[in-house]
C-alpha cells in the first residue's frame, strides 16, 4: 500500500507519498480501504516533530478516515467486507489502508457522502466528548468558540445551537466571522479588533478553546460563575499563569483533553456516544459537516500548506 510518510520533521514538503507495508486487522480490529482522510492540526504538529502517534498507533499521519470495510479481525461480528464506514484514529488515516479497533468505527451518518464522513470523526468525537461529556453544556448557556472558522469550530457551533445554547465565537476575518453566523453564532468577535474578554466578561458558560496559553487570563476573565473552561490546544502557546483567586471567585473550572492518547475503552464509549447524539443531527440535516476543499492525498503537503495558512473555513479532506 501506499501512505503518506515522514521521514524527517519539517514542513509541509517533508510530507512524502511512498510505498509502505500493508496494514492488516489485528484481533478486534477493522481494516478499512480509506476513501478519505480530514486533515488536523494535530497532523501538522506531527509533520513538525511535536506529537508523536501514541504507542502502538500507526506512524503515519491522520485521526480520522471513511471508506470501506476490507477486512475483519478476530472476534468482529458487527462489521462485514463492503461496509461502508468512518473511523476515528490514533493515526494512519493519509494511507491506501489502515486497521482500527471496531469500537471506533460507525457508519457514515445517513445521506452523507464518503468523502465528507472523512471529515466527521474527530471533530465530532472531540467535541461532542469535550463541551457536553465533560463541559455539560445545556439549553440556555452560553459558549464561547475560539477559532470558529475552524473545523472543530464549525461543527461546535451547529451542536450547541441545537443543544439550545447561545454561541459567542472568536475569528480573524470578517469573512469567516460571516460563515460563522450563517452556522448560528449569535456573538462575533474579530480578535484583531476587539478584546474577547471585554465583550463576554462574566458570560461565558463554557469556553472551548484552542489557543491555548495567550488566551488563559481572557478566558477565565470571560468565564461565568460555575463556568468551565476546556482546553483542547496550544498554537498560543503553553504556559500561562493562572490567577487562582478569580477562579475560586467564580466557582469555575479549567480542564484540558487529548483525544489521541485515550484508552481504546473510552474511545469506543465516546464514539458510540457521537453515533447516538450527533449522527441523527447530521442525518437529519440540522447540523452539516464544514468542507472547505478536497485535495489529493498524495498532495496532502498543500492541504498543509493551506491549514498553516488559515484561510480555510471548515475542514481540508483529503481522498484517494
Amino acid at each position: 500500500m501506499h501512505a503518506i510518510t515522514i521521514p524527517e520533521p519539517g514542513g509541509p514538503e517533508a510530507l512524502v507519498w511512498a510505498e509502505v507495508p500493508d496494514a492488516v486487522a489485528g484481533p478486534g480490529e477493522v481494516l478499512i480501504e480509506v476513501a478519505a482522510s480530514g486533515v488536523n492540526r494535530a497532523d501538522v504538529l506531527q509533520r513538525q516533530g511535536f506529537y508523536d502517534p501514541p504507542p502502538g498507533a500507526s506512524p503515519y499521519p491522520g485521526l480520522e478516515c471513511a471508506g470501506r470495510v476490507a477486512a475483519v479481525g478476530e472476534g468482529v461480528t458487527d462489521w462485514r467486507p463492503g461496509d461502508e464506514v468512518c473511523a476515528l484514529l490514533s493515526g494512519g488515516g493519509y494511507a491506501e489502508l489502515v486497521a482500527v479497533p471496531a469500537g471506533q468505527v460507525l457508519p457514515p451518518p445517513a445521506g452523507v457522502d464518503l468523502t465528507t464522513a472523512g471529515a466527521l470523526p474527530e471533530v465530532a468525537a472531540t467535541v461532542w466528548s469535550t463541551v457536553f461529556m465533560m463541559a455539560g453544556l445545556k439549553a440556555g448557556e452560553t459558549l464561547l468558540v475560539h477559532g470558529g472558522g475552524s473545523g472543530i469550530g464549525t461543527l461546535a457551533i451547529q451542536l450547541a445551537k441545537a443543544a439550545g445554547a447561545r454561541v459567542a465565537v472568536t475569528a480573524g476575518s470578517a469573512a469567516k466571522l460571516e460563515r460563522c453566523r450563517e452556522l448560528g453564532a449569535d456573538v462575533l468577535i474579530n480578535y484583531r479588533e476587539r478584546d474577547f474578554a471585554e465583550e463576554l466578561a462574566g458570560r461565558a458558560d463554557v469556553i472551548l478553546d484552542i489557543i491555548g496559553a495567550k488566551y488563559l487570563a481572557g478566558n477565565v476573565r470571560a468565564l461565568a460563575t460555575g463556568g468551565r473552561l476546556v482546553i483542547i490546544g496550544f498554537q498560543g502557546g503553553v504556559r500561562a499563569e493562572l490567577d487562582l483567586r478569580a477562579l475560586l471567585a467564580k466557582r469555575a473550572s479549567v480542564t484540558a483533553a487529548s483525544l489521541r492518547a485515550r484508552p481504546a475503552e473510552q474511545k469506543a464509549e465516546i464514539v458510540g456516544e457521537v453515533g447516538k447524539h450527533v449522527w441523527p443531527l447530521l442525518a437529519g440535516g440540522s447540523v452539516r459537516a464544514v468542507v472547505d476543499r478536497r485535495v489529493p492525498m498524495a498532495e496532502a503537503a498543500e492541504a498543509h500548506r493551506v491549514m498553516e495558512a488559515s484561510d480555510h473555513v471548515g475542514k481540508i479532506v483529503l481522498t484517494r
